[in-house]
């Protein structure tokens, strides 16, 4: 019966925190994670943008993002004296909201482990202080839906 529970338990979790959103397609720029539709307004000003579809093909300097290549990930680089939105790290948000600057973040479903990873403000749309097991973390999403 335990291992009955146990197993619910730990399923029910999963299902619960790993609710990934699928349309969600993230970008990475400069070594901060944004998404593709909060680059748009800076059309003009993007270089290049390259889409890695496999997480096999990512280049070794976008290796450390694999876990957010299931659907792909984009590389965009600014052209040069461009400005680019505001970056900020997961470790300075947390502390923000009153919450351990080492603590996971979960954005649109996937979670960040590493609280020096950076990301364009600009991709915060809603944050919720959620907590799991006693330990509070941010959940950020990225679209108002």
């Amino acid at each position: 019966m335990k291992k009955i529970l146990y197993t619910f338990l730990i399923f029910s979790s999963a299902i619960l925190l790993g609710q990934k959103n699928s349309n969600v397609k993230f970008a990475i720029c400069n070594g901060a994670v944004g998404t593709t539709e909060m680059f748009e307004p800076y059309k003009k000003d993007i270089e290049s943008n390259t889409f890695f579809k496999a997480t096999a093909k990512l280049p070794q300097h976008l290796q450390k993002f694999n876990y957010l290549a299931e659907s792909g990930l984009t590389e965009i680089k600014f052209k040069k004296n461009t400005g680019t939105p505001d970056i900020m790290s997961l470790a300075a948000l947390n502390e923000q909201s009153n919450i351990p600057k080492d603590a996971r973040v979960m954005i649109d479903g996937y979670m960040f482990d590493n609280p020096n990873t950076n990301i364009y403000s600009v991709l915060v749309k809603r944050i919720e202080v959620k907590e799991d097991n006693g330990e509070k973390y941010l959940s950020i999403f990225t679209s108002d839906n």
